[in-house]
């Protein structure tokens, strides 16, 4: 059951103070991880990558509480189990924002997921954007094309908490093939070494498919 976080408890509760009130209290950071095993699995079974990595980015920010907490008012509200809203390519090249719920194994995910696409597909496109829910990763994918920075458009009237997400093209780079990755996050709920948490634990899921997609 979500709850709300015990502020006066919490060893972050002067740094969510400070931050809170920023016009713009989001900072982004943009990395890159290896998908090559990813890649391996996927193309042997012939699963879908974009369902594949969706998952692993799922599991991890699930297993971090920092990625589940959202400002509620004056206090800071904890999800149980967080989904995605990811935007998705219509055929006439405009997007639009499909929800996938998570579920802790992935044959129950992608399952789903097919489900959501082939329904979505069905109904023409829309955009079908969903402000009111906050129990959400806020996901983009830009396959086209690599990137080392990274700004979203926002309204800053809206006091809004949720975790962004952008996956871009996965190229090769050596004996490896990357795919950047930028986060982008609400500083009074985490800091940069939460954010490196979730990356470290997303390539660990990433390196063992075998593993990580049960």
């Amino acid at each position: 059951m979500s709850h709300m976080l015990d502020i006066e408890s919490w060893n972050r509760k002067s740094q969510f103070l400070f931050f809170r009130g920023y016009d713009n209290p989001f900072f982004n950071i943009c990395t890159s991880v290896d998908v090559t095993r990813l890649l391996q699995w996927v193309k042997s079974r012939g699963r879908s990558f974009f369902i594949g990595y969706l998952y692993l980015s799922l599991r991890a920010a699930n297993d971090l509480p920092e990625f589940r907490y959202r400002i509620r008012g004056d206090g800071v509200l904890v999800h149980d189990r967080i989904h995605a809203g990811s935007t998705i390519l219509n055929p006439d090249e405009t997007f639009s924002f499909c929800y996938f719920d998570y579920f802790s194994t992935f044959e129950q995910f992608e399952t789903n997921a097919h489900r959501v696409l082939q329904e979505h597909a069905a109904a023409g496109g829309g955009l079908e954007a969903r402000d009111d829910r906050d129990d959400l990763i806020h996901c983009s994918v830009i396959p086209w094309l690599g990137f080392t920075s990274f700004s979203h458009a926002r309204r800053f009237g809206r006091r809004d908490s949720v975790p962004k997400i952008v996956f871009g093209k996965a190229e090769k780079a050596g004996r490896q093939i990357r795919m950047p990755v930028s986060v982008e996050v609400h500083h009074a709920l985490m800091d940069g070494i939460h954010v490196a948490k979730f990356v470290e634990r997303f390539q660990g899921y990433l390196s063992d498919p075998e593993g990580s997609l049960r």
